[in-house]
C-alpha cells in the first residue's frame, strides 16, 4: 500500500504523543530497522542528548559540517510549524513526497512484522519517525547524520546509533514524569546514550549531573572531553542585536573565536560544544577545517530559540519551555532589554513546571497575555492565570494563541519589546500564523487594550 502525504501525518498523529515512546524499550525500533536493512548503518551519525541546548548544537554541527562540504542528515524535535521540519538532508527539509514515501516504506515493514506475531505493538510516533529518517537518509546519500534525541537518552528511538561523538548538553530539570524527579535520575538517563570507545563531549555543568555522567562513561569506557575542564570559552562578549562572541581555548594551545549567528549568551557553550565536537570528528578521521568550524557556527538558524520575527516593536520567539530555559531568556531580558517595556505571551504545557517558570518570567514585564497551544497537554490559559494573580498587576486572558499575540502586539508601542515563550508549540502557532497573516485587520489597538478582563 502507497501513503499520500496527508494519510501519512493522519496515521502518525493516531499514534499519540510522542513521549509514549518511553514506555517501551528498543525492540520495536531495532526490529523495524533491520527489516529496512538496517539504515541506520549506511552513514555516520553524531548523538546528541541533554536538557536544553541539544537542538542548537545539533543545527550548528550541520551547518559545520555542510560548509566542509558534506552531505549531512538532521533529525530534531519538535516541529514548530510543519512535521517535515523534523527530517532534513543537506539543510533543507524532507520534502511532502519524500515524507509519504519514507512513511510508506517504514509501515510497510511494521505491518508485515505485526501480522507475523514479530512485533507486539505498532510502533511509537517518535519510533515510527525515527526509522523514517534513518531510511530517507540512506535513500538520499547522507554522509553524516545528526541526531537530536527526542526525551532523555537511554530509551530513546534515537539510541540505536553507534556514533562518531555522543554529546551531552546541559542537563537540567524537565520531563521529571519519565526521567526522574532528581538531577542524578535524569542525568542517567542522558547518559545512556554513551557507548564503549565512542568519544564524548560534555556540556553538563552541574556537580551532581557531571558526577553520574563521568561514571557511566568510566562503566562502558567511553572516552570524555568535558567542556569547563578541558576547554574555556570566556569571557563572553556581546557582540550586538543580542548576539555574544568568545574565544574557545584548550591547554594544548587550540584557539577558535566563537561567533554563534544565534542570539543569547547560552549559545556561546552550545557553539563551544559543537566545536569541541568538531574537533574530535578530525580527530577521528573525519576531515573539518577550522574555517569550517568558525563559518558554520556564524551561518546557522534555528528558528524559534530567541528568532527576531519583527520591529517596531520587536517581536521575538522563543521555546522556553523549563525553568532553565526561562532563566536564560531572563537574562537575555536583563542584558539586552533593560529600560524598555516587555510584553510577555505565555503558554505551556500542564507537564512542565509552570508554577516556577512564571516565578521567574512573570514579574518583569509590563503586560502578560496567557493563552494555550492546540495540544491536549497543554495548561489551559485559565490555569495560568491563577498562578499570575500575584506576580504581574496586568494579566489577560485570551486562549486563542493567534489572538493572544496581536492583541500583545498591539497594546506595544513601537519601542517596546515583545516575547512568545512557554512552548515550543505555541512558538509555531504564532510563527504559522505570522506566515499567513503578519496583521490581522480586526485587531485594533483599543480592542486589544482590554483583550479579556484582566486576571
Amino acid at each position: 500500500m502507497s501513503f499520500t502525504y496527508e494519510e501519512a501525518v493522519q496515521r502518525l498523529a493516531w499514534l499519540g504523543h510522542e513521549g509514549r515512546a518511553l514506555k517501551w524499550d528498543l525492540k520495536n525500533i531495532r526490529a523495524v530497522l533491520a527489516a529496512l536493512g538496517n539504515p541506520e548503518q549506511a552513514w555516520r551519525s553524531v548523538h546528541i542528548a541533554g536538557t536544553n541546548g541539544k537542538g542548537s548544537v545539533a543545527a550548528m554541527l550541520d551547518s559545520i559540517l555542510r560548509a566542509a562540504g558534506y552531505r549531512t542528515g538532521l533529525y530534531t524535535s519538535p516541529h514548530l510549524v510543519r512535521i517535515n521540519e523534523r527530517i532534513r538532508v543537506a539543510g533543507t527539509e524532507i520534502s511532502d513526497r519524500e515524507f509519504a514515501a519514507a512513511f510508506t516504506a517504514v509501515e510497510g515493514i511494521t505491518e508485515a512484522l505485526l501480522a507475523r506475531g514479530d512485533l507486539r505493538d505498532h510502533p511509537s510516533f517518535f519510533e515510527t519517525l525515527t526509522a523514517m529518517a534513518c531510511w530517507h537518509f540512506r535513500e538520499t546519500g547522507v554522509e553524516v547524520a545528526l541526531l537530536e534525541v527526542g526525551m532523555g537518552g537511554r530509551l530513546d528511538a534515537t539510541n540505536v546509533v553507534t556514533s562518531l561523538v555522543s554529546i551531552i548538553t546541559q542537563v537540567d530539570f524537565d520531563h521529571e514524569r519519565y526521567l526522574g524527579s532528581s538531577l542524578e535520575q535524569i542525568a542517567g538517563e542522558k547518559a545512556g546514550i554513551l557507548k564503549p570507545g565512542v568519544p564524548a563531549v560534555i556540556a553538563a555543568a552541574h556537580p551532581a549531573a557531571l558526577q553520574i555522567i563521568r561514571e557511566r562513561a568510566a562503566a562502558v569506557g567511553a572516552p570524555v572531553v568535558e567542556l569547563d575542564a578541558d576547554y574555556c570559552a570566556e569571557p563572553v562578549r556581546p557582540r550586538g542585536d543580542g548576539l555574544y562572541e568568545a574565544e574557545l581555548m584548550a591547554a594544548d594551545g587550540f584557539h577558535l573565536r566563537l561567533a554563534p549567528g544565534l542570539r543569547g549568551r547560552a549559545q556561546v557553550r552550545n557553539a563551544a560544544t559543537a566545536a569541541v565536537a568538531a574537533r574530535l570528528l578530525n580527530v577521528g578521521g573525519l576531515p573539518l577545517p577550522a574555517e569550517a568550524v568558525v563559518r558554520g557556527i556564524a551561518e546557522v538558524r534555528w528558528p524559534g530559540r530567541l528568532e527576531c520575527v519583527g520591529t517596531s516593536p520587536a517581536v521575538y520567539l522563543d521555546g522556553a519551555h523549563n525553568p532553565a530555559a526561562a532563566r536564560e531568556l531572563l537574562r537575555f531580558w536583563e542584558e539586552e532589554c533593560s529600560g524598555r517595556n516587555i510584553h510577555l505571551v505565555f503558554g505551556a504545557m500542564r507537564d512542565k513546571a509552570v508554577e516556577e517558570m512564571a516565578d521567574l518570567l512573570f514579574h518583569q514585564p509590563v503586560s502578560v497575555t496567557l493563552t494555550q497551544a492546540d495540544s491536549p497537554r497543554a495548561a489551559s490559559a485559565e490555569a495560568l492565570a491563577r498562578l499570575a494573580r500575584t506576580l504581574n498587576p496586568r494579566v489577560f486572558v485570551e486562549p486563542d494563541p493567534v489572538r493572544a499575540f496581536f492583541q500583545a502586539r498591539a497594546l506595544a508601542t513601537p519601542q517596546d519589546v515583545v516575547f512568545v515563550a512557554g512552548s515550543l508549540y505555541l512558538v509555531g502557532v504564532v510563527k504559522k500564523a505570522l506566515r499567513a497573516q503578519p496583521e490581522p485587520a480586526e485587531i485594533s489597538p483599543l480592542a486589544a487594550s482590554r483583550p479579556g478582563a484582566p486576571v
